[in-house]
């Protein structure tokens, strides 16, 4: 399996791939599930997915992942596509490649340069959402 493009393990401390020490599920580019995804762990989706989330950990959807259905995790990366609600209970992070729509929802939100949501947008807090030109996209 090819490595995803995103930067995985780039220690930097402010970003949420950061934080994460290794995937507990990983689905990959050529499989497609159906169904509810849920448990603890952080998990990463480069294939297709129809169904809703709930997951104590960060999701992660890769460049070439795609999601049907509600997402709720405590963060949430988005690189791919997502069609249906977000919930990050902590950090939303969309990436310039990411096409989401329906509604979006965190406590705290960032949103690369070039990405594209279509839908709403609720924060549980006083944060400001911060845009940003994502530098670690370049090769």
């Amino acid at each position: 399996m090819r490595e995803p493009k995103i930067n995985v393990g780039q220690r930097k401390g402010r970003r949420t791939l950061d934080a994460v020490e290794g995937f507990a599920t990983s689905i990959g580019e050529d499989t497609s599930i159906s169904g509810n995804f849920g448990g603890k762990g952080h998990s990463i989706i480069l294939g297709e997915v129809e169904g809703d989330c709930d997951l104590d950990g960060t999701l992660v959807i890769g460049e070439s992942g795609r999601w049907v259905g509600n997402v709720k995790a405590r963060a949430i990366v988005i690189a791919g596509t997502v069609e249906g609600e977000v919930l990050a209970e902590e950090k939303l992070e969309i990436l310039s490649t990411a096409r989401i729509k329906g509604t979006i929802k965190a406590k705290s939100l960032a949103i690369a340069e070039g990405a594209v949501h279509e839908g709403e947008v609720s924060m549980s807090s006083n944060n400001e959402i911060t845009h940003f030109k994502d530098q670690r996209d370049r090769s």
